[in-house]
């Protein structure tokens, strides 16, 4: 992939990740709760947005350096951000007391984004081997 081609296709899942962690992810209908990546004022999840904006800003910083070990801490950035996805994705959405939350589209739009994070990092641009 060239890399021009690369980093549009490496900014654009995490610019859908910064904006899905303030969109709606989970209603809660009977004590009418709203929750979000970033507010989850009712329950004891903490801020699980937090977590995906500090894994955004090791993956943009990985993407602009060039380096081989670069893309390698990328994969593994990246690696932990889809399971963050995966744990939030059963913790939130889980049945409780008889109650079952409704996924909203900023939970899809996290799952998403984190998915094409981790594409963009399985295919980086390859670096030129300097030989003497």
């Amino acid at each position: 992939m060239q890399k021009r081609y690369y980093l549009l296709f490496s900014l654009l899942p995490g610019l859908i990740l910064a904006i899905a962690c303030w969109i709606p992810w989970v209603v809660i209908s009977s004590p009418s709760l709203v929750l979000s990546g970033m507010n989850t004022e009712g329950t004891n999840f903490g801020k699980p947005g937090l977590f995906h904006l500090i894994f955004l800003g090791f993956y943009l910083l990985f993407v602009s350096i060039p380096k081989d070990w670069a893309k390698r801490f990328n994969l593994l950035i990246t690696a932990l951000n889809l399971s963050w996805v995966i744990r939030n994705f059963f913790l939130m959405a889980l049945c409780r007391g008889g109650e079952c939350p409704t996924r909203q589209l900023g939970f899809y739009l996290v799952a998403i984004a984190s998915i094409g994070m981790l594409l963009a990092s399985l295919f980086p641009p390859a670096t030129k081997i300097n030989q003497p």
